[in-house]
């Protein structure tokens, strides 16, 4: 039997407008951490995912958080970009089209784009996973509501840092069976193993931070 992988379903890079990480160093401190696969997920867009999956197409995985009117969609193995404020029937039908897996992004984070529960009870059907730990939530119980509600559902959970630093790289994983393909994940994913740890709150200032250097940079 192969060795497990340990996955880190949602990082951003400077692509992201709230993060200054570069692809190279993101790279490098993905292998450091022991993350054999690692999805980039920047906020509406892939352009920079596709370009770092350039560098390194056996740890790399294209993915997107997608802001739909609802809520955010943390989607992976995206071929196709999928814009931003689409009410989430239409965002999700574009990612079925493309087959790309799909779970969502720290459901019940309010503060950060979360879902009302009537919201997430309608996609429910129509995804592939509840994202069950982020490292970014404030509060540990927003990640227990998503293992029970994934659980309630019969959903698997996937597992991210979230990172928007290089220093979050690899705070949450998932141990979970090889897979090329968004088929293979939807086969094992069901199977993963949580690994993580809540990240400190000042994380959140990086972020901050980024937005006003981008802001002044543009003025």
């Amino acid at each position: 039997m192969e060795p497990l992988w340990r996955v880190d379903f949602h990082c951003h890079t400077d692509a992201s407008r709230d993060s200054l990480v570069n692809p190279e160093a993101l790279i490098a401190r993905a292998r450091q951490r022991g993350i054999d696969r690692l999805v980039i997920t920047d906020h509406n867009r892939i352009d920079n995912a596709l370009r770092v999956q350039v560098l390194a197409p056996d740890r790399v995985v294209v993915g997107e958080e997608i802001k739909t009117t609802r809520g955010e969609l943390l989607a992976v193995f995206v071929r196709e970009w999928v814009p931003p404020n689409l009410p989430p029937d239409e965002a999700l039908a574009r990612l079925r089209e493309q087959g790309a897996f799909i779970s969502v992004s720290h459901p019940f984070d309010l503060q950060r784009y979360g879902w009302q529960l009537p919201d997430l009870l309608a996609i429910a059907p129509l995804v592939d996973a509840i994202e069950v730990f982020n490292a970014r939530c404030l509060d540990a119980r927003m990640n227990l509501d998503a293992a029970e509600f994934a659980r309630q559902h019969n959903l698997a959970g996937t597992v991210g840092s979230d990172a928007h630093t290089l220093g979050e790289i690899g705070q949450a994983a998932l141990l979970v069976e090889p897979f090329s393909s968004p088929e293979e994940l939807r086969q094992v994913i069901g199977r993963g193993q949580v690994q993580g740890r809540l990240s400190s709150p000042l994380v959140h200032l990086a972020s901050t931070y980024a937005r006003w250097r981008k802001q002044f940079r543009k003025g």
